[in-house]
Parts: C-alpha cells; structure tokens; sequence
C-alpha cells in the first residue's frame, strides 16, 4: 500500500528520456524527488538514475521495453534468448559478466544504479550486499519477486513496470507498456477460456526428485490464465522439489520444460522424462506432450506476458487455427 501511495504521488513525473543537454534534464526532473520502498530498503531519487548496470537479463529486458538503453551501461547473466524485438538494444550494451559479475566488475562501469533480477544479484558472501553499493553511494533495486516469500501473481509484473518507471521518469511509457501487456494475456486467455483446463506439471530440473513450480510461483498463475491447472499449486512455496512417485500420482497431461543456461537443454531434459520407466504412464509422457518455457519468461518482467499465449498455444493449439 506504501508502495501504491509513492506511485500516485510520483505519477507527474515526464515521460521523457535523459538526453544530454540541461533543457532536456530539467523535464525529466520535474517531478522528483521520488521515494521507493523496495524489499524493506528506502530509497529517494533526487533525480533519475542515469548509469544503469543490470543483474539479469530480466532487468535488462524490461528496461529496455520502457525504451531505456541510453541510461544502461552494463547486463550480466543472460540466460535465454533475448526477445527478438529487443536484441539489438541489448547487444549494444556491454555484458559485464556471463554471470553474477564481481562488485569491482560493477564498480568498475560507475553506475550510479544497479538493478537486480535475482537475490544473488545481491548476495552478501560475493561482497555485493546493497549495503555495500550503498556505501560506495550507489543505489539499488531488487525485482519484487524477490523480496519475500508470497504468491506472485501478473500484479506482481504490472507494478514492477510502473515502479521502474518512475525511479526514470518515464511512467507514461510504463502505462503504456502495462496497457500493451494487459492486453497481450487478455486475448490469449479469452482464446482458451470455453476449453478444458488440462493438468501440467512445470519440470525445471531433477533427477533424483523433480524440481518444479509450486503455488506461489508466477508459473502457476501463468498456466491458469493460459487455460491449465499446475499439478503441484498446493505447494507452498515458488520452488520446491517433488518426488517422482508424487508426478506419477498426478498424471499431468503436459509438462511445461523451463529452458535457462546451465541446467541441460531441453532435449536433455525430455530424454531424461521419456526415458524414466517409472513415468511411462502418465498421459503427458505417453502422448510426448511438452511445452517449452524460457525461465526468463515466468519471472516478473515483461516476457511474463508474452508466455501466457505461448503456454496457451502449446495447451489449447486448436483454439490459434
């Protein structure tokens, strides 16, 4: 709710960009100071944050969707294929590390903003605590999927894209990237709306149990929208592992391959399910129905979206002819 407040209160900022010259900064920073409540850290913007250093990609892509690149001067850690539309954007930024980059890495860029996808943007024990960005007075935001344990929902989304737009001064472009996105999962999911919810079971990793996509995560409410049922919704937590007996009790019609960097490709992992003697039963295996997933797609930023008709397509590919 404090949140919602300072967005309200921040609603007058410009929704113009940075640009070099005094007149052009001038109307951006008309309508600060701004103050954000991120994750328990208290943050005024006397104006926008004008050198960038994103955590992962998830960041990055939404950034660059609120037309930002020019305030970015660092990425780190992409872990699936950029969004098409965004890819020149991204590729003309430098990418400081294929993974969480040291604190000296992100020093040496002179951000004066570090963005984080992930909490091990911002993990203690690599010295890249927010409280060490702090001293060496440079501010920082994590992505709200992040800052505690609760279910994640579109919402969730929606008002990351409104936040980061006005730490920049841009909410105009946040609402209409809100209004383009609303729109994207509202016609994916009227597509679906008369057909059967099919059960699907998300496999992330795992062999000797399944890690999947409990009920708090994003996933599940993705699969909803896009007319499925997440097997393990009544898992109490974003992530968590399974046993394989338990899939097997479920018999999911589909199961939803989360494809990232560093966890086997998606072949690997539908050999591994097809494979597996024990599955052979269960109607998603027997019938070889899957349904590929960038993990970059079921976090909190704007490919969320994009995923609904994708998961939707893959579920109900007769409602798309």
């Amino acid at each position: 709710m404090a949140l919602s407040s300072l967005l309200l209160i921040s609603g007058c900022g410009s929704s113009g960009g940075s640009g070099g010259d005094a007149k052009a900064t001038a109307s951006v920073t008309a309508g600060f100071p701004v103050t954000i409540d991120n994750c328990g850290v208290r943050t005024t913007y006397d104006r926008p944050p004008s050198r960038v250093v994103t955590i992962h990609q998830h960041p990055a892509e939404l950034m660059l969707a609120l037309g930002l690149e020019d305030r970015m001067v660092g990425t780190a850690f992409p872990d699936s294929a950029v969004l098409p539309k965004l890819k020149n954007g991204y590729e003309a930024i430098p990418e400081l590390a294929e993974r969480e980059p040291s604190f000296e890495k992100v020093l040496d860029a002179e951000p004066d903003f570090v963005y984080g996808g992930y909490g091990s943007a911002f993990a203690e024990n690599e010295g890249r605590s927010r409280e060490a960005f702090a001293d060496a007075g440079i501010d920082t935001y994590l992505n709200r999927e992040y800052c505690g344990k609760k279910r994640v929902t579109m919402k969730d989304t929606y008002d990351e894209i409104r936040t980061i737009g006005t730490v920049f001064g841009v909410p105009d472009r946040a609402d209409e990237l809100v209004a383009d996105l609303e729109g994207r999962v509202a016609k994916a999911a009227d597509k679906v709306q008369s057909e059967p919810k099919l059960s699907v079971f998300v496999y992330d990793s795992g062999d000797k149990s399944a890690f999947t996509a409990g009920g708090k995560s994003l996933g599940t409410e993705l699969i909803r929208l896009a007319g499925g049922e997440n097997v393990f919704a009544d898992l109490d937590d974003v992530f968590g592992d399974v046993s394989w007996e338990q899939v097997v009790e479920r018999r999911p019609e589909v199961i939803a391959v989360y494809d990232y960097a560093g966890a086997g490709s998606v072949e690997e992992k539908k050999k591994f399910l097809l494979s597996q003697p024990a599955l052979a039963d269960v109607p998603a295996i027997r019938n070889k129905r899957f349904v590929v997933l960038p993990l970059t797609a079921t976090l909190v930023g704007i490919r969320s979206a994009y995923a609904v008709e994708d998961l939707a397509r893959g579920l109900h590919p007769e409602s798309f002819r």
